[in-house]
């Protein structure tokens, strides 16, 4: 039987992609392994799966000045070395990263050991760990065609971000439902309401008066975000957080408005959702999600609001621009490039071995 690690992890974003490949892998015959940090993220959402999980040691490289810039070196390079003594055991045939920082003890032990390695860039700009890990890597697979010229020619390739088969596989009526909406309004769905997208869910909030006079609202506003006076507004559901639904919703909705965050807009794309992004600001981030929400406008796949310039006239603006428009954005994103993701990827997989 082929082996491979999946690694990658310290946010979800670095997970679900390597969740999404397992259905592929496993029917092409691969054993799977997990290697992530002893008890991040990636550890909780690996675990509802069948598959051995390997803790290594890990660290954070800061830009910025912190007590701990002395000590994580330490751990990653003990995470290297706890690394490359599983990895020489278990002998796997490939190494694929979805990346964050424990992806690099991982990959560099492996790179170590000739075993091959492809990466995954999720943003337009490759991260400070990606950009660690470029040099043992031997493809590099991104979301965005303007990442191709910041990666080696000979190891770039545009895959875009693979998603969960079930994403596509809702039901409109379940959806429906679920939500206790009518089946002749049209649909907007709010995603990415995480702290970050307060000021969305604000945004969005002081809209419904207007909105629902043309749509039905469905809101995933993130934890704890529950508004509490709007729990009986006709026409406006609100949800924490939406795990196995998540696809009944997506089924449902006619737009959508997002963050900007790789994976979501990636999943908008997958499906083929005409949507308005409203990416973090630059001083809320590294500015990945600006450079995100730029490419896919230039794409001809989202309309772009900059935070700063929301306002709730604006907002209702673009919506029924969004709605009317909508075929136009169906057809960019039928012609794009980055739509079987899950394929190319496991081409590649494959390719890297034959080439050793």
């Amino acid at each position: 039987m082929k082996k491979i690690i999946l690694t990658g992890g310290g946010s979800a974003g670095h997970v679900t992609p390597n969740i999404a490949l397992l259905p592929s892998l496993k029917n092409a015959g691969y054993e799977v392994t997990y290697m992530g940090s002893y008890d991040g993220i990636e550890k909780k959402l690996i675990g509802d799966f069948d598959i051995p999980y390997v803790g290594v040691s890990t660290g954070k490289f800061r830009r910025y000045l912190d007590l701990k810039n002395l000590t994580d070196p330490f751990r990653v390079m003990k995470g290297y070395a706890e690394a490359k003594k599983y990895l020489k055991g278990y002998q796997p045939d490939v190494v694929f990263s979805k990346g964050g920082f424990v992806s690099v003890p991982v990959i560099r032990a492996a790179a170590s050991l000739g075993i091959p390695c492809i990466i995954h860039e999720s943003d337009m700009t490759p991260g400070l760990a990606n950009r660690m890990c470029i040099p043992a890597a031997k493809k590099v697979c991104c979301n965005f065609p303007e990442t191709l010229k910041l990666l080696p020619e000979n190891k770039a390739v545009l895959t875009g971000s693979p998603i969960r088969a079930e994403l596509t596989q809702g039901s409109r009526l379940a959806g429906l439902t679920m939500c206790g909406f009518g089946a002749n309004t049209p649909v907007v769905m709010v995603i990415g309401g995480s702290l970050g997208a307060a000021n969305v869910n604000k945004a969005v909030r002081d809209a419904l008066p207007k909105l629902l006079a043309d749509f039905q609202v469905v809101h995933i506003c993130g934890k704890d975000k529950i508004d509490n006076l709007l729990l009986n507004t006709s026409g406006y559901k609100q949800f924490e957080y939406v795990k196995t639904e998540l696809k009944d919703l997506f089924a449902m909705a006619d737009v959508v408005i997002s963050r900007a965050g790789a994976n979501a807009i990636c999943e908008l794309l997958a499906l083929k959702k005409p949507n308005i992004l409203i990416p973090l600001p630059a001083s809320s981030s590294r500015g990945d999600q600006l450079l995100n929400a730029k490419s896919f406008e230039a794409q001809g796949f989202s309309i772009v609001i900059n935070e700063d310039d929301l306002t709730t006239d604006l907002l209702v603006d673009k919506v029924h621009e969004l709605y009317f428009t909508r075929q136009t954005f169906r057809d960019a994103m039928n012609r794009s490039g980055q739509m079987d993701s899950i394929k190319t990827i496991m081409k590649l997989i494959e390719d890297v071995q034959v080439r050793q």
